[in-house]
């Protein structure tokens, strides 16, 4: 049976190949496939080396992630285990399937790993988690001023989540926030893990520690947000944490973390949305969220309006400045209409 490196070599062999097939959205452009993203929406913030020695590797541009072909499957396919992502290469590369190995957790009736859509993997990983309340992930959201994190649903804990090192293959597991991505209807479309360190001081230490999988473009992880009504009014933005303190204060709003700057400026907007407040990021690629969604709201006759955080983030602002002085802030930026709704 052929090792991690063996199958990433292999696949490295073969790159374009690999990626008219998993990142058939892309194009290729001199010596690399340009994408948008693993989730094989449009663009160009995603580069692999097609040829020479670094043949494979990636780098999102706008995420930060990398890694080799072996990596890019795993994104790309919504896998959770090493095995389903072996698996998954071996098939692509018409390699003689190992012998089936019973899986311990007793996930009978699923089928064959490499059939299940991207979706029922997230779903799959949502189901292993418990309840907020009371866990390290808790503790952690509390650290970072956040209080009633255990009050949103899509907020999980799973005590020993799988975890993979893009660079040396190693694979072991920690403790980690899990999100759920969900789409318009309320239905599980991808997951987002957030590693923590088992001794409760922050995220673990590996390169990577946040990382998302599934169907990113156009949902969200949501907060206070109705499934079957309109929403005339919510905040979107990037990352949990940011809109995580923005319900902080205004409790009443729907809001949207969308994860990346890209997959920001794709969000679908909800029906009878009439004003989207996008809480701003500091750097490059927020800002090509922000530019990117504010244009399609616009052109959906939508109202956007940008929040901006006194120091570099809205968490900051929670920690360092306090409730009321991010409240003070806010009542500033909100329209008089929604100071009323939203706002003590």
């Amino acid at each position: 049976m052929l090792s991690a490196s063996d199958l990433a070599g292999r696949l490295a062999q073969n790159a374009e190949t690999v990626c008219r097939h998993y990142l058939s959205a892309g194009r290729r452009a001199g010596n690399y496939w340009l994408v948008g993203d693993v989730a094989n929406s449009r663009g160009r913030s995603l580069y692999v080396h097609l040829i020479g020695p670094r043949a494979g590797r990636w780098t999102d541009a706008a995420t930060g992630q990398f890694g080799d072909l072996l990596d890019l499957v795993r994104e790309a396919c919504g896998l959770v285990d090493f095995r389903d992502v072996a698996e998954e290469a071996r098939h692509f590369l018409s390699l003689p399937q190992p012998e089936p190995v019973s899986d311990l957790r007793g996930d009978v009736g699923d089928g064959p790993p490499a059939e299940r859509p991207a979706r029922e993997r997230a779903r799959r990983l949502f189901r292993m988690t418990e309840p907020l309340a009371g866990t390290l992930a808790d503790i952690y959201l509390r650290d970072r001023g956040i209080l009633r994190a255990s009050a949103h649903g899509a907020l999980r804990f799973h005590p020993s989540c799988y975890y993979r090192d893009l660079v040396t293959g190693r694979t072991s597991s920690y403790p980690a926030l899990i999100a759920a991505v969900t789409d318009a209807a309320g239905a599980i479309t991808g997951v987002h893990r957030s590693w923590l360190d088992p001794d409760g001081v922050g995220k673990a230490k590996v390169d990577d520690p946040r990382r998302a999988l599934g169907g990113l473009l156009g949902n969200g992880v949501r907060f206070r947000y109705p499934v079957t009504n309109p929403v005339p009014v919510l905040a979107a933005g990037e990352g949990i944490e940011t809109m995580l303190s923005l319900s902080h204060v205004m409790p009443g709003m729907p809001m949207v973390a969308a994860l990346t700057a890209n997959h920001l400026a794709g969000f679908h907007f909800p029906p009878g949305c009439r004003r989207i407040y996008i809480a701003a990021d500091a750097d490059a690629a927020g800002r090509h969220g922000i530019e990117g969604l504010s244009r399609r709201a616009q052109a959906h006759g939508i109202l956007p309006l940008v929040l901006s955080p006194e120091l570099g983030d809205f968490n900051d602002d929670l920690r360092r400045l306090g409730p009321d002085r991010l409240t003070a802030s806010l009542r500033a930026q909100l329209t008089p209409e929604d100071v009323v709704a939203f706002l003590p």
